[in-house]
């Protein structure tokens, strides 16, 4: 059988077994696959895409344990999406015990973003050579020891030490584990899949909120590190049973170590400069300079990766349309996901004086919102595509953050960063499908660890932008810089809506075809 590596519309990333339905797409392909005769044409993001009419698969190999693997990636993902807002609500009282400055603090969060962020591509690349398996089970031991070093921890270097192995694991397993997800789920079940796991994302970052004020109010800031110890041994046992052993699809190659180094230090690069544009201000000399060293970086291993052998990344996969939508729907979802929870986080407890556990608890709703959000777009995407679920999603967004923006008080806030959660959690769900439905199993790992940096990129400028616009209110009374922050926060969603129209490919997989790629 002649094989088409590139052969695929939105369907399956890993075709197994006998094969008896071959799309293939026109523009790739030298070498056809020819089983059937009768062609369907159909255009994904203007390239012909011809399909062969098909039957329904003789031997589609599927594991029976997918399910069970998807429920125990998904709590590790959870933990490492937890392990940002958890954190946030924990830090007063980590500064008290520890009497560590406003300065310290900060890099509680930071260091964690900045290794996750910054080592997402390599995390990603290390599943492709080296296989998922291996990857996502050194990085969940790495992050579970780390946080039981965090929660031990009697001062600043410790505890920071702690979060930035804490963040080399989250950038290991992350990845690896979306790659695993990408696998193991062919079809219309990938879509529900990558649903549930986009949920996971909004979810958790809001049930961070709850879970923080929780623990913190309760046995002590420690625990919000110590539960992730034993969870993460459960699901370290349980996943080196289950996920299957697989050779690394490209066993030969090497890791590109010079190229890894460079794409890691801009991505940190660029995330501290974003982390510190809110103090230093936007157009400052530290911000600009910065901002330039990254963007050198990221010239350098552009340059790097046109010259090696066995580069870390093709960057021809940023010229898809597939991959440069999917990865501008994640950046924005992420921005606004982040920027809404934490003016609401700051509302609720600065403005209106609520204590951790009732601010926790007030985010309950958004939670639950963000899983429906999610859940519904993983149901509808197949039949829909992936523009008009973004399109909608970021509408509903635009119209939940307006509402706070206008009127003042804790329920209209939490009423309307609830609204707004829905349609973030149907952009993630876009986002993903979008990004990682139409890229070779090779490629799988990279792709998902390209997605996962714009996801801290997001989340680092989210809150570095409505930090700036609403720093009146933060630091001192009011509510106007709220209000500005959530007016700020509903124009770009809005904006974005709109952008959406013409940067997602109107991707939709034709009835009754399945596509592997071969």
């Amino acid at each position: 059988m002649l094989r088409c590596a590139s052969a695929r519309l939105t369907g399956d990333l890993a075709g197994v077994g006998p094969v008896t339905q071959t799309p293939f797409v026109e523009q790739r392909c030298t070498s056809y696959c020819t089983r059937h005769k009768s062609n369907t044409a159909v255009r994904i993001g203007g390239d012909a895409v011809t399909a062969q009419a098909v039957d329904q698969p003789e031997n589609t190999v599927t594991d029976p344990r997918r399910w069970r693997m998807l429920a125990l990636l998904g709590v590790a993902q959870f933990m490492l999406i937890l392990d940002v807002t958890v954190v946030a609500i924990a830090l007063p009282h980590i500064g008290a015990d520890l009497g560590l400055h406003r300065d310290t603090l900060t890099w509680v969060v930071s260091a964690y973003t900045l290794m996750f962020g910054g080592l997402m591509l390599l995390g990603g690349r290390a599943a492709d050579l080296f296989g998922s398996r291996r990857v996502v089970l050194l990085g969940l031991l790495v992050f579970t020891v780390a946080s039981l070093v965090t929660g031990l921890a009697a001062g600043a270097a410790m505890l920071i030490g702690g979060r930035v192995a804490q963040g080399v694991g989250a950038a290991m397993l992350s990845p690896a584990a979306l790659s695993v997800v990408t696998r193991i789920f062919h079809g219309n079940e990938r879509n529900k899949a990558l649903g549930i796991w986009s949920a996971l994302g909004g979810g958790g970052s809001a049930i961070g909120v709850l879970l923080g004020g929780v623990l913190t109010a309760g046995p002590g800031w420690q625990w919000v590190f110590y539960i992730n110890v034993p969870i993460g041994l459960v699901v370290l046992v349980a996943l080196a049973r289950m996920l299957p052993a697989e050779l690394p699809h490209a066993a030969r190659a090497r890791l590109d170590v010079p190229g890894a180094i460079l794409v890691t230090a801009a991505t940190g690069t660029a995330i501290y400069a974003l982390i510190n544009a809110g103090d230093r201000a936007w157009l400052s000399a530290a911000t600009l300079g910065t901002l330039a060293g990254a963007v050198l970086l990221y010239v350098l291993f552009a340059v790097l990766q046109r010259t090696v052998r066995s580069p870390l990344m093709d960057l021809r996969i940023l010229a898809r349309r597939s991959v440069a939508g999917g990865t501008f729907l994640i950046l924005v979802a992420t921005a606004l996901m982040i920027a809404v929870f934490f003016l609401g986080s700051f509302y609720l407890q600065h403005h209106k004086g609520y204590g951790a556990l009732r601010t926790g608890l007030l985010f309950l709703p958004v939670a639950v919102a963000t899983i429906v959000g999610a859940q519904v777009a993983g149901h509808v995407v197949g039949r829909l595509g992936a523009r008009p679920i973004a399109m909608t999603g970021l509408a509903i967004a635009a119209l939940g953050t307006a509402v706070p923006a206008f009127w003042d008080g804790s329920a209209v806030v939490v009423t309307g960063i609830s609204v707004g959660a829905a349609g973030i959690g149907a952009a993630f769900v876009a986002a993903s499908t979008t990004a990682l439905g139409q890229v070779a199993q090779h490629e799988a790992g990279i792709a998902s660890g390209l997605l996962s940096t714009f996801h801290e990129f997001g989340a680092a400028l989210g809150v570095a932008v409505v930090s700036s616009i609403a720093a009146a209110s933060i630091s001192g009374s009011g509510s106007t810089g709220f209000a500005r922050g959530f007016t700020f926060a509903a124009i770009v969603a809005a904006a974005s809506a709109v952008l959406a129209l013409f940067v997602v490919p109107a991707v939709k997989p034709p009835a009754g075809v399945q596509a592997h790629a071969h």
